[in-house]
């Protein structure tokens, strides 16, 4: 992160949360946030796409609460005014100009030690300064997979988009056979004072963005970010459910002068089954009988996922909504085993008989026994 980011970028109003937001509502509002703007929903959008890394950098700071707390304390500097630096970033004034010892102000002797150490902590090394090694951000993806696919397991290849350093300029943004240069009006601090009546307020070098370097021939394949898109291959493990998170340490956005990767979280969705659903380790569905199956007995075939049909036996006088459990063809455990197939009995009814299907059923009815309402009638009549 720049100095640039900690005056002129709220974090808080990026991710559409109260600076009291708990680390629970801030993943909350990125994970809305990154499923509505990602590329991958959005194609073609670019607006959607910058908003969408304008998310992602700020749940990188917000989630984690070191670099949270550091933020919000350098928010809070330069918002009442700042002190001033000058040449290597150290403070070198105060009101009407005078040295001040800041060693009160950040909790040890010396002032400028313990401002370096709040800067270090966000720019990537101790003392402050912009040209420090910096860890790259974490990369949300979403990756759609078929309901068998998430029972079986796959490796998948997940869209990431600027997620690489760029292969012609090798991540520095500038054209092949040219390099970044240190930005002269800032002479490579990445901000810029400013003398306010009897203060100085720093903010950050416009010039180069607060990187400290200037690309002045930007690389043509990148534009002079130093990204491109790459496709992360990565497995699935057997049995994942739609909405799990899966984290993949170091395969987010590269690190600056450098600085480790980030990590890549993706999110898994799967689309209902036509036939089949799920509950934990088991599957479940739903087969039609008819009445004289589920009067008389019967034994029914039935499709499974893994493509051999079972043979499942109706009990005589089954009801409609009980459920029969088929052991070992649900869903593969870690340890080898398998859930159960639930199936659930639903006895079918005719919207058309034909003529001696009707007498059939009429003949059946004369012959049925009783009246099972009657002990509906028994339990409300009076005493």
């Amino acid at each position: 992160m720049s100095q640039r980011d900690l005056i002129e970028k709220d974090f808080y109003k990026v991710l559409g949360v109260g600076k009291e937001a708990s680390q629970s509502d801030i993943k909350k509002a990125y994970r809305k946030l990154a499923r509505e703007l990602h590329p991958d929903k959005n194609p073609g959008n670019a607006k959607a796409e910058q908003r969408f890394k304008e998310v992602s950098e700020a749940y990188d700071v917000l989630s984690d609460e070191k670099r949270r707390g550091e933020y919000d304390e350098a928010r809070a500097l330069f918002a009442g005014g700042g002190p001033r630096f000058g040449p290597g970033g150290a403070p070198s004034g105060g009101p009407g100009g005078v040295n001040v010892d800041l060693g009160d102000l950040f909790g040890r002797a010396g002032g400028v030690g313990g401002l370096g150490d709040l800067f270090g902590g966000l720019f990537g090394r101790a003392g402050g300064g912009s040209r420090g090694p910096r860890r790259g951000g974490d990369i949300s993806a979403d990756l759609t997979i078929s309901f068998e696919d998430a029972l079986r397991g796959l490796d998948a290849a997940v869209r990431l988009p600027d997620a690489a350093a760029c292969d012609t300029c090798g991540g520095t943004g500038a054209r092949p056979g040219t390099y970044p240069v240190t930005c002269p009006t800032c002479q490579g601090l990445g901000i810029v004072s400013q003398s306010q009546g009897g203060f100085a307020l720093s903010s950050p070098c416009l010039d180069c963005g607060g990187k400290g370097s200037k690309v002045e021939m930007p690389c043509p394949d990148c534009g002079g970010t130093g990204r491109r898109e790459r496709r992360q291959k990565i497995r699935i493990p057997a049995g994942v459910v739609s909405g799990q998170r899966l984290r993949v340490r170091g395969r987010g956005t590269p690190g600056d002068r450098g600085g480790p990767p980030g990590d890549l979280e993706v999110v898994v969705h799967v689309p209902p089954h036509p036939v089949f659903g799920r509950d934990g380790d088991n599957l479940t569905m739903t087969v039609p009988v008819t009445f004289p199956e589920a009067a008389l007995g019967a034994s029914v075939s039935i499709p499974t996922l893994d493509g051999s049909p079972v043979t499942v036996r109706i009990p005589p006088g089954t009801a409609s909504g009980r459920r029969l459990r088929v052991r070992g063809r649900g869903v593969a455990k870690s340890n080898g085993s398998r859930g159960d197939l639930i199936v659930t009995v639903e006895v079918t009814v005719p919207q058309r008989l034909s003529a001696k299907a009707k007498s059939a059923l009429e003949d059946y009815a004369a012959a049925s026994p009783g009246d099972p309402r009657d002990h509906l009638r028994r339990l409300v009549e009076p005493a």
